[in-house]
């Protein structure tokens, strides 16, 4: 039997633990059970219970306090990472134990740990060696992302990492419940946007050279055109938001498609008729 997972991604400050957190919640609801792997060295404190914990194995602080090492956050979150890479052992022990095999692994934030450091590639393999189907979950907060340049920039944040890392992805906007009245009606616009139309209003400036409106023109074309990232919103304050997202990765990693069929109860045959009396007469 396979096992599922979702590799949880995003900036520092997306939501990553209150995703995590509504996503085993809204789980328990349906009768199932979702468990959290901490992978951040750096990560402080949780609301709810974690399957393993990286900081068992390396903490931030021990890279940033070694004499030898001195890193800083950075560098000290970079090692931990590689460090993880030349254990995985650790990793396969923790997850032996588990029973429902649906786990949710809550990364780091370092934007180059996806794009420029082969650490999270590694990681997915590793995961696919172990039966795993991975879907990546990259997570954007939802108040950076209603100004168009705010906007082209986290969907190329985005695809770098869809690109990099080569498995089923699906984009969260998140903290859309704290946005005002005003800047969720801006939302839509973003949700299915029309890239080309968002950039010219954004960039409608005559000081602007022409050379620097066709590069954006043609970032946008190319975005648009391909439909390379869409976002899913999420507002923990509608269950219904979280329902939706956890369809699309469900389907994505097809999850449930290698379960045993429930069997059918017997049915009683119409000719022979209840073997109890129905209260009418005839």
């Amino acid at each position: 039997m396979p096992r599922y997972g979702q590799l949880v991604m995003g900036p520092a400050g997306s939501g990553k633990s209150t995703y995590c957190s509504n996503m085993v919640k809204h789980a328990e609801m349906l009768r199932r059970t979702i468990h959290v792997v901490n992978l951040d060295p750096a990560a402080e404190h949780f609301d709810y219970p974690v399957l393993a914990d990286i900081r068992e194995l390396i903490h931030l602080d021990d890279a940033m306090e070694d004499e030898s090492l001195r890193f800083g956050p950075n560098g000290g979150l970079v090692f931990c990472m590689e460090y993880l890479s030349q254990n995985f052992d650790w990793l396969q022990e923790q997850l032996e134990e588990v029973e429902d095999d649906y786990i949710l692994f809550d990364c780091p934030g370092q934007i180059e740990l996806y794009t420029h450091i082969p650490v999270m590639r590694q990681l997915v393999e590793t995961l696919q060696k172990w039966d795993f189907r991975i879907c990546g979950v990259f997570l954007v907060d939802s108040q950076f992302m209603i100004e168009p340049s705010k906007f082209i920039s986290g969907i190329l944040t985005a695809l770098s990492t869809m690109v990099n890392l080569e498995i089923p992805h699906v984009n969260v906007m998140t903290k859309i419940d704290l946005l005002s009245k005003k800047a969720k009606k801006e939302l839509e616009r973003y949700l299915e946007p029309e890239l080309p139309v968002l950039l010219a209003e954004e960039f409608d400036d005559s000081r602007l050279s022409k050379k620097f409106k066709k590069l954006n023109s043609s970032i946008a074309k190319m975005i648009d055109d391909y439909s390379l990232v869409k976002f899913l919103p999420m507002d923990i304050s509608e269950e219904d938001t979280i329902n939706d997202i956890l369809i699309q990765i469900d389907t994505a990693i097809q999850y449930g498609e290698d379960f045993e069929p429930k069997e059918i109860p017997d049915m009683v045959d119409p000719e022979d008729g209840p073997d109890w009396d129905s209260g009418f007469d005839g």
